[in-house]
């Protein structure tokens, strides 16, 4: 599966946003960040010797390579690109004296916001490293699924990832985690555990857990390179259906072929239909969102992607797809990026029914780069348009079936990510009704409470 790569062939494009959105059940346990890059080298080009000479060993060499890169692929979103004032930017960012890498990096995050565009950003080391990680869906961590109690607060063990160190040493779901290296979990939330949990790859954390029909015991893990279970999936039974329900949580590296092993699995288990959930997922790489949608689509286009040139290129599907079995996708404010090019190439090819949420509303390609220090930008290289054409950008992809959420409603649901997917989920049910609706012919309405709009942070 190659990456979809500029002509320069020096960075894969992705499709994310770049703040945390709320997640239904946080990969997590792996990592924090949840907005997902493509790691890519740069060469910078178009320097002339005598200032590349002068920027060597300085902080200086850092500002002009992003300088460089944006004057070469940055796309405007809310005004075209102006060239004369990068230029003039140019000039005040290589006049200033920077006496650290931090002096340097408060420059470029002042120029680039300029720029009007908060997708094309500076990322620091750390943050250059993270993002990459949480892309290639392989993270150094001890591979547990965590969620915090409703009622106890206590930090709970959803599962433990298969082939990971948690697994090896037993702990199961259900299990609390009372302290990580000593320190009590009892106020933490999920991400705070999970900043404790990762690290680099060999290295050891200390938990001490309770299970119920056990008690208190302790381990000690070693930290290892895991793949990271982006797709879960599980055969339901739905009154007079077999449902495949499938949640998404980003498009990594992986993403693709953990999608093709459940459609073939669930399809072998006599399912009636599909339940595919993009809630809450940001985006992640554009080749994987492409894959995905052949899996579905036998014909039929994908997505248009056009860049500061005017280059268009379209992606359409292949004769490739996997199943004709009929799906619903589940969609909300929070789904963005990668998940509106799945949408939309589903909707317009009349493949799939939407249901829940208009989508957050992201219609852009960024492509990520890394820097000379391993620190990295993240520039919008081009727009996307789903087959209808329509430009999504601000505005989201409406759904077939709109059942918006209460308050109460998201709130639960997010805290407690297991009743996801069940009749506790009044989205969910509304997706089944709608599959009940075209494989049984007749009209089920679900007994749901009545839905209120919910406020999404656009």
């Amino acid at each position: 599966m190659p990456p979809l790569t500029s002509p320069t062939n020096h960075q894969n494009e992705t499709m994310n946003h770049p703040r945390k959105f709320p997640t239904w059940l946080s990969t997590l346990a792996l990592n924090s960040a949840l907005a997902t890059v493509a790691t890519a080298s740069m060469m910078t080009t178009g320097i002339i010797p005598a200032v590349q000479a002068a920027l060597e060993e300085s902080p200086k060499t850092v500002v002009d390579e992003v300088w460089q890169i944006v004057n070469n692929e940055f796309v405007g979103i809310g005004a075209e690109f102006d060239p004369e004032d990068w230029q003039a930017t140019r000039q005040d960012l290589l006049a200033q004296n920077y006496s650290s890498s931090q002096d340097a990096y408060t420059a470029i995050r002042k120029a680039l916001k300029g720029l009007n565009d908060p997708y094309t950003r500076f990322l620091d080391p750390g943050e250059y490293a993270q993002l990459t990680n949480q892309t290639s869906g392989e993270l150094s961590g001890v591979g547990l699924q965590l969620t915090v109690d409703e009622e106890t607060s206590a930090l709970e063990v959803i599962r433990p990832i298969p082939d990971s160190p948690a697994a090896a040493a037993g702990i199961e779901a259900g299990d609390r985690i009372l302290r990580i290296n000593d320190r009590p979990t009892s106020l933490m939330d999920v991400e705070d555990a999970v900043k404790l949990l990762g690290g680099e790859e060999g290295s050891t954390v200390r938990l001490q857990l309770v299970r119920p029909s056990q008690g208190l015991y302790e381990v000690e893990l070693v930290r290892a390179q895991i793949e990271v279970p982006v797709l879960h999936y599980a055969l339901h039974e739905e009154s007079d259906l077999q449902i495949g329900y499938m949640r998404l949580d980003e498009f990594s590296s992986h993403a693709a072929e953990q999608m093709s092993t459940a459609i073939e699995e669930l399809e072998s288990q006599g399912i009636d239909g599909f339940v595919l959930d993009l809630r809450g997922n940001p985006g992640g790489l554009l080749f994987a969102s492409v894959d995905i949608a052949r899996m579905w689509l036998e014909t039929g286009d994908i997505v248009r992607t056009v860049d500061r040139r005017g280059g268009d290129r379209q992606y359409s599907a292949n004769r490739t797809s996997i199943t004709d079995s009929p799906l619903v996708v589940l969609i909300d404010g929070y789904s963005a990026s990668a998940s509106e090019i799945l949408a939309g190439a589903l909707k317009d090819n009349n493949r799939a029914t939407l249901v829940g949420s208009r989508t957050y509303g992201k219609g852009t390609v960024q492509s990520v780069h890394q820097l000379s220090d391993d620190s990295g930008l993240a520039v919008t290289i081009s727009r996307y348009f789903p087959p209808s054409g329509i430009n999504i950008n601000k505005h989201g992809i409406a759904p077939d079936v709109v059942y918006d959420l209460s308050r109460e409603q998201y709130r639960l649901l997010r805290t407690n990510p297991s009743l996801q997917g069940t009749d506790r989920d009044p989205q969910y049910q509304r997706a089944i009704a709608t599959l009940q609706e075209q494989l049984l012919g007749r009209v089920i309405v679900p007994a749901l409470p009545e839905p209120i709009t919910l406020n999404s942070d656009r």
